[in-house]
């Protein structure tokens, strides 16, 4: 086969573009990007989700393309680019699309941020005719970093109690590998997410027993997180998008726990605590 990904010099898209190096051997690989001089060893194919005509060249003579979305956080612009991708692989004869979407993902509307994964995954099932979608718990690695940078704090905050299956960034590319490799996928909507559900209070005493330091849980409300977030000097538009990250966290969006990882990658996946002490190493 000859198999495409989709965003392959981010951070998840490296690590796919890793693992598939090392599974799929007999097999062609494209790894397709804005930025193909960053890419090494394999194929490099130059493309933009905003320019669908780039699309229609790098996706073409593909049998499977992963897609995945980009880091553009503003309002509908995910969208607009995920359905071009799905229309251009249609277009151009991919055998079968695989989607990265997000857990919790339901019907939703711009401004808000789950809009793109509810429009792209509405929008592949209506065009493809074989497609396969991987929704990803919260990457352990982005908690890992939060908790990291509040633990002169000696607090951790949240909206609530926060229950959340976080994954690791490559237990969630090898279940994606697996899954471009193997067959049997097709219709399926999957789960990545890592072995247990973690509240936010669990969380700190993992990250206390971790750290070596005291670390205790408060829940604040949306306008502290707000005030919080501006005083670190972050933009809006990505105070917006932390802000509703936490509140799907309260909401249940992140607390499912499947299989899905090790039954797709033939591994168990990493423990948040796991993550957390490697990333302190």
């Amino acid at each position: 086969m000859r198999i495409g990904v989709s965003g392959a010099s981010g951070n998840l898209g490296g690590v796919i573009v890793e693992e598939l190096k090392t599974r799929g051997v007999g097999h062609d690989l494209v790894a397709i990007s804005r930025s193909p001089d960053k890419i090494t060893g394999v194929e490099a194919r130059a493309a933009d989700y905003n320019q669908p005509d780039t699309l229609l060249q790098a996706y073409s003579g593909l049998d499977r393309l992963v897609i995945i979305p980009s880091a553009d956080m503003r309002p509908g612009v995910r969208g607009v680019q995920l359905k071009a991708a799905v229309d251009a692989a249609v277009k151009t004869g991919v055998g079968h699309i695989y989607l990265m979407s997000a857990a919790g993902t339901r019907e939703a509307a711009v401004p808000a941020l789950g809009e793109s994964y509810w429009t792209g995954e509405q929008h592949l099932i209506r065009n493809a005719s074989r497609w396969t979608i991987l929704r990803m718990n919260y990457y352990a690695e982005s908690m890992v970093d939060e908790i990291l940078s509040s633990q002169g704090q000696g607090v951790l905050a949240g909206l609530g109690d926060e229950r959340v299956a976080f994954v690791s960034r490559d237990d969630l590319a090898a279940a994606v590998a697996g899954a471009l490799l193997a067959e049997g996928h097709a219709g399926a909507i999957y789960n990545a997410t890592g072995p247990a559900v973690i509240s936010g209070t669990e969380r700190a005493a993992i990250a206390s027993e971790v750290l070596g330091k005291p670390l205790g849980w408060i829940v604040i409300g949306v306008d502290q997180l707000r005030e919080g977030l501006s005083q670190a000097g972050l933009p809006g538009e990505i105070i917006d998008a932390i802000v509703e990250i936490k509140t799907t966290f309260v909401q249940g969006y992140f607390d499912v726990l499947t299989t899905d990882v090790e039954r797709l990658s033939g591994r168990a996946p990493k423990s948040f605590r796991e993550v957390l002490a490697s990333r302190q190493a």
